[in-house]
């Protein structure tokens, strides 16, 4: 059986690597186009790029997944079955139609629960107990296609994004795989989706990194850890009478009540609409991710939480 992998950011590149070591025959890869990345702007290949570079494999870069000469290219490979993880790109109809045997995507809930980009972010904002991984077929339609597999874990009330990231990373593989062996004695029986189930994951918007003291202690901890370690939850701190921009990446919610915004330093918390959200991991501006005991120590002056 001849597959293509699609993929880009670091969730694809590990699926791709233990496809890899557990036997699988690539015929090639699809990730997205170099990007510029750090302060010198040169672009960089994706993580995905890097492994299949390694592996010696051929690589396609597509701006877009529907280009005419891509897809010829695509065909030209008479690949079987296409898997896709984390690609980044909305696959035309066009695209799909092209392998016998359809294309697979791992999708990071449990459909059809958040479907779209940020399932993680936002199962993490809304405090889900529970959330886990999927396998389904690809129709056109966002996430929509029926079932073949999932799996399950549960989701600890302090676990950031990168943590359930890492989790659901390593839940996927062996799930991926079983399902790619499924397919050598044809196309797997699925399960179609229920539809008065279905919620979406829309993209992370700047504006929602940004911490409202006005909203509940318990809705800001999930935001906090639902975009720790990246991009970051982030409010304006004085300190010193300079106005900078403070990062948290990890908190806790307390029951304490006060004004929102004032900080308690015997509690390293800023009072919130409801309770108080106790900090306890912060990245100050230019300066690495610290304890905020350790960061609250070495200032001159308590810090004023800007509302």
């Amino acid at each position: 059986m001849k597959i293509i992998f699609f993929g880009t950011p670091y969730f694809a590149a590990e699926a791709l690597r233990y496809l890899l070591g557990a036997g699988i025959s690539i015929a090639a890869i699809v990730t997205q186009p170099d990007r510029p990345k750090g302060r010198s702007g040169a672009p960089t290949p994706s993580p995905v790029k890097q492994i299949a570079l390694e592996a010696g494999l051929d690589v396609m870069q597509p701006e877009k997944a529907s280009q005419a000469d891509f897809l010829a290219s695509l065909a030209s490979y008479r690949a079987d079955l296409y898997v896709v993880v984390a690609f980044g790109q909305i696959l035309p109809q066009s695209l799909l139609d092209i392998p016998p045997l359809g294309c697979i995507n791992v999708h990071a809930s449990l459909l059809p629960a958040y479907r779209g980009a940020a399932p993680m972010q936002r199962s993490l904002m809304d405090g889900v107990k529970e959330t886990g991984v999927c396998v389904q077929k690809m129709v056109k339609q966002l996430d929509a296609g029926d079932v073949i597999a999932e799996r399950k874990i549960d989701v600890p009330l302090d676990m950031t994004f990168g943590e359930l990231q890492t989790a659901l990373c390593r839940l996927s593989q062996d799930l991926l795989l079983s399902v790619i062996r499924q397919y050598a004695n044809g196309v797997p029986l699925a399960s179609k989706q229920d539809p008065s189930l279905v919620s979406f994951a829309p993209k992370i918007t700047t504006e929602e990194c940004q911490i409202d003291w006005s909203l509940p202690a318990a809705s800001l901890h999930h935001r906090v850890r639902a975009l720790s370690p990246r991009p970051g939850a982030w409010c304006w701190v004085q300190i010193e009478g300079e106005k900078k921009r403070l990062k948290i990446l990890r908190s806790h919610p307390l029951a304490d009540c006060g004004q929102p915004g004032q900080f308690t330093a015997a509690r390293t918390a800023v009072f919130c609409s409801e309770g108080a959200l106790q900090l306890l991991e912060v990245q100050p501006d230019g300066k690495k991710a610290m304890k905020a005991s350790d960061w609250l120590r070495g200032l001159k002056a308590a810090p004023i939480f800007r509302v």
